[in-house]
């Protein structure tokens, strides 16, 4: 493998795109938007020779289906007009085809069969996998990715024969998982962290059938509470109908495309059925108000929160904008946005969604990021103002910070969030010159 030298054309791509930056929001926004652009795809991205590409998250040298994906996002509205570029983006999907392939239940993957793990004394031993906790998003991400190419710029060459078999394992684990209790999967560590091992001897807390598909970790990778993650299903469903446009207009399978858009509306009617909650109106004879959950077991277990990472319930418009109710999701947002979630954090520095994943009272730029591109164009402008106010001096966003002190952070190099700030000031750049 070697470091990525970018195309010309790329950086100049970038760096025009950095300049609309300086001229609506300031020249150490720009500079600091500029610097992230660069160096996610300099420092995370190595090439291989068989034309794929191997993205680290930043400090942690591995691979997450996630991050991979997520970190691209800025990059995408120039896949169209840099070719270049997109072909970096293939590269990277490729990758994540050949992770899927290789193992569909692993979160996070080797560059090769290094046999480096988060834990040496880990379950699974495969030398590709870093760590085999199975989240649905690591599923979706890369189907959705892979959907947004195509779609920018109607190239097929990544949509191979192994394209085709990863898009029918896909559908067939979101199926297999919608009954967790007949599934082989089990993740068991030897850990005082419970949210590091599932329970029931690696097979997760009990739940019941819903119609959803069930997952053993959310995206912060913490053992979910209860088996069905609402968000991580809502997003399921959107890439299933990424899965069916790709097998009906690439791959000519009409019975994978038949599968898929089933599949999608059995877990959005699950959703619906267990996954939305009604809490009591301001009297009793006054229609309560109806929110997304954020986990569910199917057996009257209901857990009401939000996560940063996404998909999280705040993030829904982004991750999942074709099967959300527009109505249950707006009164989520408010309840996700105050002292109600639990993992609100207020400061004076900073408000906003944190985890259980970090400390109490930290922010997520991530988080950040997602309530400012969910929200008005307003609220763009004053966030984004904040998240270049909350880097602790460092020019880089960072995993999380404390929301009175913005200099306690976690993560000195975490490119998701570095890419995320650069999303919000490009839209904030579109707007203003719109």
């Amino acid at each position: 493998m070697t470091s990525t030298h970018l195309d010309p054309a790329i950086t100049t791509t970038l760096r025009d795109a950095a300049d609309r930056v300086r001229a609506t929001s300031g020249a150490r926004v720009g500079d600091m938007v500029e610097a992230a652009l660069l160096r996610t795809l300099t420092d995370t991205i190595t090439l291989g020779e068989d034309g794929s590409a191997f993205v680290i998250t930043g400090d942690i040298p591995a691979m997450w289906l996630r991050d991979s994906t997520t970190q691209l996002t800025p990059y995408l509205r120039f896949l169209g007009s840099c070719p270049p570029l997109a072909d970096l983006v293939a590269a990277v999907v490729r990758r994540q085809l050949a992770c899927l392939d290789h193992d569909p239940y692993a979160n996070a993957f080797n560059d090769g069969p290094t046999g480096a793990h988060y834990d040496p004394e880990d379950v699974c031993d495969d030398p590709h996998v870093w760590e085999q906790k199975y989240e649905i998003d690591s599923l979706a991400y890369p189907v959705t990715l892979a959907h947004t190419l195509w779609r920018a710029t109607g190239r097929t060459d990544f949509l191979d024969e192994r394209a085709h078999r990863v898009l029918r394992t896909i559908v067939d684990q979101l199926r297999t998982e919608q009954d967790h209790d007949a599934s082989a999967y089990r993740f068991q560590r030897d850990t005082t962290i419970p949210t590091e091992t599932l329970a029931r001897e690696g097979r997760g807390t009990a739940v019941g059938r819903t119609g959803m598909t069930w997952s053993g970790f959310r995206p912060s990778d913490d053992a979910c509470t209860y088996g069905y993650n609402v968000p991580a299903n809502l997003f399921a469903a959107q890439a299933l109908l990424a899965v069916a446009d790709l097998a009906a207009g690439v791959l000519g399978d009409e019975r994978l495309a038949d599968d898929a858009r089933t599949l999608s509306g059995e877990l959005v009617t699950g959703v619906e059925q267990f996954g939305i909650v009604t809490e009591p109106g301001p009297s009793g004879d006054a229609p309560g108000v109806r929110t997304y959950a954020y986990e569910v077991d199917g057996l009257g277990g209901v857990l009401r929160m939000d996560d940063a990472n996404t998909p999280s319930l705040l993030s829904l418009p982004l991750n999942a904008p074709d099967v959300l109710d527009a109505h249950v999701w707006r009164a989520t947002r408010e309840f996700v946005l105050s002292p109600a979630n639990p993992y609100y954090m207020t400061g004076t520095a900073a408000s906003g969604v944190g985890s259980p994943h970090t400390l109490p009272g930290r922010v997520w730029p991530i988080a950040l990021a997602v309530e400012a591109l969910t929200g008005t164009p307003e609220d763009r402008v004053r966030i984004l103002d904040v998240l270049a106010r909350t880097d602790g001096g460092t020019g880089r966003m960072h995993e999380s910070f404390d929301a009175s002190d913005p200099t306690a952070y976690s993560r000195p190099w975490f490119s998701w969030a570095d890419s995320m700030f650069c999303e919000v000031a490009l839209v904030v750049a579109d707007e203003t010159r719109a």
